[in-house]
């Protein structure tokens, strides 16, 4: 027990090291473990589950939406692959190939799925004919491999990952455009609603777009540590993908035309930005939307008072099931102070304590996961309250998180001031001249990238690029990203 416990704690600070912080909370609150396989994770029950809720409530929106599920398989042939020039282009360095079938060479390779809109659209060109079979609006969950990265880290880079992929096909570009923006809404609310995390929208500039998109619509968040994450992507494919594999269709007049399409996808680098966004130095803070586990009842015993304490522990168990998602801490030989650290760790949003005292009092300990505030609940007032508690830590991380993204936002006007927000890990938004040269320079230099163009601009008339002096274009935000 005293090993168990000497290795359950976190050993550093969010602050001083959140590296090494953001390691041991995901290592030690089971979230998940490296495996055997270089760069690849195992997703354990805890971080499973989190998933599994993410896929539930989005699966929910795309189907309201008009959405349908299919499954595409994992192998790409090479011909395929290639049929997109710029596609490949942009994902050859990260294609794992499948040469041999046992000790044979297979006639033609095939690419291990790092994305499936070659695979898709193979069959699409078959399945579309007329302007009645559109829109075609489908989506896949799935797992996708990419292989070229130096630095792993569990859930916000590794080989493989899981994430969902939509893919849609319309008659018009109006009408493909109305769903990359629709698709993107879906995501923002999402990821501010139930992970409580706000982001910026806007686009991607054309060095940063989706390999053979139009161009791409991204939601970004920022970290603790003055770092960007992209959340989620939705692209304007316009007819690029349509004419490289032939999806045609007549239209109402008869007419042949090449169709319009769409893709958007969100993975599950958004677990490891809940861990980053929320995380303390006692290990995870999860968000109660999303929370696998919403409470957790330790009940304190006593042997002279036991059987008491456990009936009303199981009674208060079976009475919040109702409405919440509860867990009810039986294990013996562990200490409550042990089970309080461990579950803190875990990130449970409400840890319910009720001992001998409690019962006779006909009474409940309530404790906030985000704040550690306590307070003493009566039992029959336990559910109305636990609703009340949730629906608070939820907005209290959005309401944080909020805090600190606005308060990271500078207005840069040169490029003194543009390097010294980087280095103190702050969200760099300046006007730029919107050239990829440029643009490359700033990453060279600083190791920033332009993580998004907001949709909402200022006036650029009269503005100089922050780099190269230029007249800029448009006003953007730059950070260092994961």
């Amino acid at each position: 027990m005293k090993e168990e416990e000497s290795n359950l704690g976190i050993t550093v600070t969010k602050s001083k090291d959140i590296s090494e912080w953001y390691q041991q909370v995901v290592l030690k609150s089971g979230m998940a473990e490296y495996s055997s396989v270089s760069g690849c994770i195992v997703f354990k029950p805890l971080s499973y589950a989190i998933w599994e809720n993410i896929q539930r409530t989005l699966d929910a929106e795309f189907k309201k939406l008009g959405h349908k599920n299919v499954y595409f398989p994992l192998l790409i042939p090479e011909s395929l692959l290639t049929k997109e020039q710029k596609h490949v282009a942009g994902f050859t360095p990260e294609v794992a190939w499948v040469t041999h079938a046992g000790n044979k060479p297979l006639a033609e390779k095939l690419a291990i799925r790092p994305t499936s809109e070659t695979i898709m659209y193979d069959s699409y060109s078959r399945w579309v004919r007329s302007w009645r079979d559109l829109p075609l609006l489908l989506n896949q969950w799935n797992n996708v491999v990419r292989w070229e990265f130096s630095h792993p880290k569990p859930f916000l880079r590794t080989r493989e990952f899981l994430w969902q992929e939509g893919h849609t096909v319309h008659a018009t570009l109006e009408e493909a455009e109305g769903e990359v923006y629709q698709m993107l809404d879906v995501y923002v609310n999402f990821v501010e609603e139930y992970l409580a995390i706000p982001v910026i929208r806007g686009k991607k500039t054309e060095s940063e777009k989706f390999a053979g998109a139009d161009y791409t619509t991204t939601l970004e968040a920022l970290m603790p540590d003055g770092k960007a994450l992209q959340m989620g992507t939705s692209h304007n494919l316009g007819q690029n993908f349509s004419k490289a594999f032939g999806i045609k269709f007549l239209d109402q007049g008869g007419v042949e035309q090449f169709a319009w399409q769409t893709s958007w996808g969100m993975s599950t680098r958004v677990i490891g930005a809940m861990v980053l966004a929320h995380g303390d130095d006692k290990g995870l803070v999860i968000p109660p939307k999303i929370a696998s586990t919403q409470a957790v009842i330790v009940p304190i015993i006593f042997d002279s008072s036991k059987a008491k304490v456990l009936e009303a522990a199981q009674h208060l168990q079976a009475t919040l099931s109702e409405a919440f998602s509860v867990e009810l801490d039986l294990r013996d030989g562990y200490t409550p102070g042990w089970k309080f650290n461990e579950w803190e760790l875990k990130g449970v949003p409400v840890r319910i304590e009720i001992g001998p005292k409690d019962v006779e009092k006909k009474q409940v300990v309530m404790v906030r996961r985000d704040t550690g505030a306590k307070e003493f609940v009566p039992i029959a007032e336990a559910s109305h309250r636990l609703k009340t508690l949730l629906d608070d830590i939820q907005k209290t991380l959005f309401k944080k998180a909020k805090s600190f993204l606005e308060q990271s936002i500078i207005n840069v006007s040169d490029w003194e001031e543009f390097n010294d927000t980087l280095k103190n890990d702050k969200l760099a938004f300046a006007f730029h001249c919107a050239n990829a040269g440029c643009e490359a320079t700033i990453k060279e230099e600083t190791q920033a990238t332009a993580r998004c163009i907001p949709f909402e601009q200022p006036q650029v008339l009269n503005h100089q690029c922050v780099k190269c002096g230029n007249p800029a274009r448009y006003k953007v935000y730059f950070a260092k990203n994961y």
